[in-house]
């Protein structure tokens, strides 16, 4: 006779309809108090009992009810529905087109408690060849976190994905900077043309602001150091007699107005060039407000169009481009973080130290600086060079 199973470790039966063996267990009830029973099928037996024991298994773990037909298709669109709160519309399209055209297409059938390291491993690395390192990392980040909130939600024990390294994608276009004579001449030719591209410039150049957070600088955040009050002040309120100037680097154009990190928020004293630029364009919006009358939006912001409304990134890039052309480069070539790149270069041969260009680029960390703008970093060595020198003689 054989031996009756234990109570919670499921049971057996023949389903003479389907021709197939089937397990069931009873893992938990609903709050309504309607049992939760978990089936698996199997050719023979032998497979129905092995699928049994992994169900109990799982419900021992914590994962009653985990489904074992959940793929990984099921879980980037959850995370893609329910991960990307606060994100601009933007960024949730750009999220949505990397899934569907990279992750699920190769992956989004594979049952999630199935997939393995190998199997990520395997899909970044035929990537390789048609993604950025950057992309790569995108829709690496796309999987690693859908597959952690699938965790948190009882649909896999762990996180393969975690597990797994991201490779170097294919080469894109290398980041370069201005030399001092091609910093001068587009210098040059932006003070040339419109208030809005010479001031823009300027500054970028100058102070190494990132694009994204002088689309977004207001009149209230361009400061000068009143000395009859002794205090910081809105040129607004104070005017522009004065020797000390400085700008609030705190906003930037992201979905919340923030910066991109906390150490990115920083206040930086101005050159008297860009004083200059910004008193200009300064006159030149109050003519376009008065001229504009009922279409001007009455925008606070530094940046704007004609009409005070905001400046996209395209605005930028052709007028920037146009600059860079009449300097004797070509535009195509260049584009306006770039700028960024030179003010760290310039400031590099120059002789100031990491951590001082660290600090004025709002950066975190020397690390950060020294890893995107390794090309522009160069003191250090020549410094390490002559020190050498002194100590051991030539």
């Amino acid at each position: 006779m054989t031996e009756r199973r234990s109570r919670g470790d499921g049971g057996l039966h023949w389903d003479e309809q389907r021709q197939r063996w089937i397990a069931s267990v009873t893992v938990g009830y609903t709050p309504a108090g309607k049992r939760i029973v978990k089936k698996a099928s199997g050719k023979t037996k032998t497979e129905a009992k092995a699928k049994l024991k992994e169900i109990v298994r799982d419900h021992e773990d914590g994962l009653a009810i985990a489904p074992t037909n959940y793929t990984v298709a099921n879980a980037v669109r959850y995370w893609l529905q329910h991960g990307l709160g606060g994100r601009s519309p933007a960024t949730v399209k750009m999220y949505n087109t990397y899934a569907d055209t990279h992750v699920i297409p190769a992956l989004g059938a594979r049952k999630l408690r199935d997939l393995s390291v190998e199997d990520v491993d395997k899909w970044l690395a035929s990537k390789t060849g048609e993604l950025g390192t950057r992309s790569l990392k995108l829709i690496h980040g796309i999987l690693n976190r859908a597959v952690k909130s699938a965790m948190r939600r009882d649909k896999v024990k762990r996180n393969v994905v975690d597990l797994c390294d991201i490779p170097e994608g294919r080469a894109g276009r290398p980041s370069k900077a201005l030399t001092l004579a091609q910093a001068l001449a587009v210098l040059t030719q932006a003070e040339g043309s419109g208030e809005r591209m010479r001031a823009y410039i300027v500054l970028s150049l100058l102070i190494g602001a990132r694009t994204e957070e002088l689309r977004a600088l207001l009149w209230s955040h361009v400061v000068a150091y009143d000395e009859a009050r002794a205090a910081w002040l809105p040129v607004g309120e104070t005017g522009w007699e004065h020797e000390e100037f400085a700008i609030y680097v705190w906003r930037s154009v992201r979905q919340k107005g923030d910066t991109k990190t906390v150490k990115s928020r920083r206040s930086l004293k101005l050159p008297r060039r860009c004083v200059e630029a910004l008193c200009l364009l300064k006159e030149a919006q109050e003519i376009a407000q008065e001229k504009g009358g009922d279409r001007w939006k009455g925008s606070d912001l530094v940046f704007c169009t004609r009409t005070g409304t905001p400046v996209t990134a395209h605005n930028v890039r052709r007028d920037f481009r146009k600059v860079v052309e009449a300097a004797g480069l070509s535009g195509r070539e260049w584009s306006p973080r770039e700028l960024r790149h030179s003010f760290v270069s310039v400031l590099s041969d120059s002789g100031v130290p990491i951590e001082d260009i660290s600090r004025l680029v709002g950066h975190s960390n020397t690390v950060v600086t020294e890893t995107v703008y390794r090309h522009q970093i160069r003191p250090v060595i020549m410094q390490g060079a002559a020190a050498m020198g002194k100590i051991f003689g030539s």
